[in-house]
């Protein structure tokens, strides 16, 4: 597989990266084992940036990675948020205090002494950036991190005042066929800062996967249960947008979901900066059908046919 540049750092990673959540239980049952055969098979094939969190499993996703990297860490660039924690009935996301106890946990959990990239799951509201980019900026300091990010809430006036403090290498933010939101003002941002923009549920948190149908609907112990584009009617609405690309999808011999994240990967070149997708799996299976998106070669027309059938309207939320 081949690499490209992680924003302003000198780390080369494949062009499409593994979210790890769905490892620990987010999306349902989980098999440990599967899952670290699927963190191995993605190592085998070239896939070589893992995103994690403090927050996934309470630990238990850091413990999983840490076992399947064992006498492998210098093949993979692991990302990982700091996760949030609540404190007199407030989330807590960026304080100094909260950066060091997530990543000094997380060195721990991963068997690690140094994380490549650590990253603020959200822009904490309750504080100004420059103070939650200088306490990731310690941390790099201390050589507990070679590089920072952001996750969530920023925007590109945000953007600036943290490069002011410290360099941030990526962002990372919801980025699909079915959530366009950033192509407004975020990817214009990375580019001028040239960040690399981390494109988490790059399958729609799912649908662009194939895995519902409208007649099953989602559980309700399923934590896209909540989520509109889930909800009766616009499930109906919006699996009928995914038959059609999967028509699409057909006539290129692949899943839908490696159309979805082909789509994704070709936003880096229309958009100018780096997009990453980064597709939760817990399984070998479909961790197959993702990886096969970065040898997906899209044609003009190709992009053409699919912004027709999925314009960035189209979705009922």
């Amino acid at each position: 597989m081949n690499r490209v540049k992680f924003g302003p750092t000198n780390l080369l990673v494949s062009p499409i990266g593994l979210g790890c959540m769905s490892m620990s239980g987010c999306y349902g049952a989980q098999d440990d084992n599967e899952c670290i055969a699927t963190l191995h098979e993605a190592i085998d094939r070239g896939i070589n940036l893992f995103d994690t969190s403090s927050n996934y499993g309470e630990g238990h996703n850091h413990e999983l990675i840490g076992r399947a990297i064992k006498g492998r860490r210098e093949q993979v660039v692991i990302h990982s948020k700091l996760g949030t924690v609540k404190k007199d009935g407030k989330s807590v996301a960026g304080t100094p205090e909260h950066i060091r106890a997530s990543t000094e946990g997380a060195l721990k959990r991963l068997g690690i002494d140094c994380l490549d990239v650590i990253c603020i799951s959200r822009v904490d509201p309750n504080l100004p950036v420059e103070e939650q980019v200088g306490g990731m900026a310690q941390m790099v300091k201390e050589g507990k991190t070679r590089h920072i990010a952001i996750s969530k809430e920023a925007t590109p006036e945000l953007l600036d005042r943290a490069w002011k403090v410290h360099p941030v290498v990526a962002l990372q933010d919801e980025y699909s066929l079915f959530v366009r939101e950033p192509e407004d003002e975020l990817l214009a941002a990375c580019k001028q800062h040239g960040m690399a923009f981390m494109a988490f549920a790059p399958l729609g948190r799912g649908i662009l996967a194939g895995l519902f149908a409208a007649a099953s609907g989602v559980a309700k112990d399923d934590r896209r249960a909540k989520d509109s584009r889930y909800t009766k009617g616009n499930l109906e609405h919006n699996l009928s947008i995914v038959a059609n690309l999967e028509r699409i999808a057909r006539e290129k011999g692949v899943a839908v979901a490696t159309l979805a994240l082909a789509w994704v990967i070709n936003q880096s070149g229309r958009n100018g900066g780096v997009v990453i997708p980064i597709p939760s799996s817990k399984s070998r299976k479909h961790l197959r059908e993702n990886a096969a998106a970065a040898a997906l070669s899209l044609s003009a027309e190709d992009l053409a046919r699919i912004e027709k059938v999925c314009p960035p309207d189209a979705v009922a939320a």
